[in-house]
């Protein structure tokens, strides 16, 4: 009897052994699976948290320099705290002068550069430089008139106050426009830019393609001879802003996040469908849409229907292909990169409508060709 319970205790401890010894067994790979997932995370981490540190130099256009500047702000303050940028808004024509001079790391212009600045440009660094589109932007037509509540024109109507063919606001083209409006007899005094300018370029380009006398006598660019007799010039998006501010009876063409931030009342603009549309987020983005772009990005937006204001154009950020210096190379990229994939809400809070997502996936091919010819 004594010998069959020794037998039983120790068949009792066998069993607890091997429970004990399964429980251990069990328990290893649970204690291990953090440490073998830890070196990804960290990986992860340390890639998201890349930090870069140097300087960019860029100067152009005064047509995007609210939204360039927000995005500066945000992304050195918050993203890249050791990254310094520069951006001077001097206008489109300074801009590319500087940018071909390769005075800075980047240019920016609301006008594209021509066959001969893109030779130029190609000729003086050895290499083609590339056009990122940033934002879309409409060019509104402030003005200054007192007891006039709305204001509705139209494409050949505009062209003719600027060709001073119209030189009074109870003109009857414009009544016709606005008959509810008691238009006063006042000269009309036309505000236009001074210096070389991409949001002019988007102007005349419009007005060429509205008005046959316009395209014959003036044509389009950066600079053109203004020929309306009452006309006062100002420097940059603010200059000429000021101009209509201090002129009564005045009317010019500013970016639209100007003429909001100023206070100045713009005109409803009737497209290529008849629609007379108030210049808006939504009609900038309308205006943009369904648009042929080539390859080289190069494209302006003319026949603006449906509800698209029709005086919109694109904003261009222009970089180098070859010729940087690693680092200035690796941060502009990451700069820009970071604008066209985190910047939407910002430039929606000012006005800018984002590019569409098939465009913006272009954009970013252009932005990975930087330095890729180095």
């Amino acid at each position: 009897m004594r010998t069959k319970w020794i037998i039983v205790l120790l068949l009792v401890a066998l069993v607890l052994a091997a429970c004990g010894g399964n429980s251990t067994t069990v328990e290893e790979p649970a204690a291990e699976q953090p440490t073998s997932e830890q070196p990804a995370t960290d990986a992860a981490s340390t890639e998201e948290t890349a930090m870069l540190s140097g300087e960019l130099l860029g100067a152009g256009a005064s047509f995007p320099a609210p939204i360039y500047l927000e995005w500066i702000a945000e992304y050195t303050g918050n993203v890249q705290p050791d990254v310094s940028i520069n951006y001077q808004s001097i206008g489109s024509g300074g801009g590319v002068e500087q940018f071909i001079g390769q005075q800075t790391d980047f240019g920016g212009s609301d006008a594209f550069l021509t066959d001969e600045e893109l030779a130029a440009a190609t000729d003086a660094r050895g290499c083609e430089p590339v056009h990122i589109p940033t934002v879309f932007g409409a060019v509104s037509i402030g003005y200054n008139l007192d007891g006039v509540d709305g204001l509705t024109l139209s494409g050949p109507v505009l062209a003719d106050i600027f060709l001073g063919n119209i030189t009074s606001w109870d003109d009857p083209a414009i009544a016709e426009l606005n008959p509810d409006a008691s238009l006063p007899s006042e000269d009309i005094i036309v505000a236009h830019r001074s210096d070389g300018s991409g949001t002019t370029s988007i102007f005349t380009t419009y007005l060429s393609d509205v008005s046959e006398q316009w395209g014959n006598e003036v044509g389009h660019g950066k600079e053109v001879e203004w020929p309306a007799p009452s006309s006062v010039g100002g420097e940059k998006n603010d200059g000429v802003a000021a101009q209509i501010q201090q002129n009564p009876g005045a009317i010019g063409y500013i970016e639209l996040s100007y003429a909001l931030t100023n206070g100045i009342p713009v005109a409803d603009m009737v497209n290529a469908d008849g629609n007379a549309v108030t210049p808006t987020l939504e009609s900038t983005a309308a205006a943009a849409d369904g648009i042929t772009i080539p390859d080289d990005l190069r494209f302006n937006i003319l026949g603006v229907g449906g509800e698209g204001y029709p005086i919109a154009g694109a904003t261009w950020v222009l970089a180098w292909t070859c010729g940087y210096e690693d680092n200035t190379a690796v941060m502009l990229k990451d700069y820009l990169t970071w604008t066209l994939t985190e910047g939407d809400a910002l430039a929606e809070e000012l006005l800018y409508s984002p590019l569409s997502s098939s465009l913006e996936a272009r954009a970013l091919e252009k932005v990975d060709m930087i330095n890729s010819e180095n």
